[in-house]
C-alpha cells in the first residue's frame, strides 16, 4: 500500500522551489537539481534572483508570478516565513505544501489542510523521493 508521500511524488509534475539558490553547495540547489533530473518541471522562487536563471529555469519573485499550475510548493525558508508562503500556495491552488527538514508551521498546516491542500513538514523531497521512487 502506498503512503501519502509516495502518492504525492508519483502524481506531481511541477514543483515551485521557494528559497531557490544558485549556490551549488546549498541544499535548495542540490534538491532542485535532483528533482529536475528526475523529470519534474522546476520553478525556482527567489525575489533576489528574479528574472535570472538557475539550472536553465527562469527564477520568479513569488509563487503567483508562475503561469503554470503547481503541484508542490517546496519550501526552503525559515519557519516564521511559511504562513505567507502557505497563503500564496492556497491562492495558486497548489496541491501540496512541502516544508523541508527542520521547517515546521502548525498554523500553515491548519490553513492549507482546511483548503484541501496536502501538507508535509520536516521532510526532504530528495530523501523521500530516493526512498520511494529512485
Amino acid at each position: 500500500m502506498k503512503n501519502e508521500i509516495q502518492t504525492i511524488l508519483e502524481t506531481s509534475k511541477t514543483i515551485a522551489i521557494v528559497g531557490a539558490s544558485k549556490n551549488e553547495k546549498k541544499d535548495s540547489y542540490k534538491v532542485m537539481k535532483y528533482l529536475q533530473h528526475k523529470g519534474y518541471k522546476i520553478f525556482p522562487i527567489n525575489p533576489n534572483l528574479s528574472d535570472r536563471k538557475i539550472l536553465g529555469e527562469t527564477v520568479y519573485d513569488k509563487i503567483g508570478d508562475i503561469q503554470n499550475d503547481i503541484d508542490i510548493v517546496n519550501v526552503f525558508r525559515p519557519s516564521d516565513e511559511v504562513i505567507t508562503i502557505a497563503k500564496q500556495a492556497i491562492k495558486k491552488k497548489a496541491k501540496t505544501l512541502w516544508l523541508q527538514l527542520d521547517i515546521i508551521s502548525p498554523e500553515s498546516k491548519l490553513i492549507v489542510e482546511s483548503e484541501g491542500i496536502n501538507f508535509i513538514e520536516n521532510k526532504c523531497t530528495k530523501i523521500e523521493h530516493e526512498k520511494f521512487l529512485r
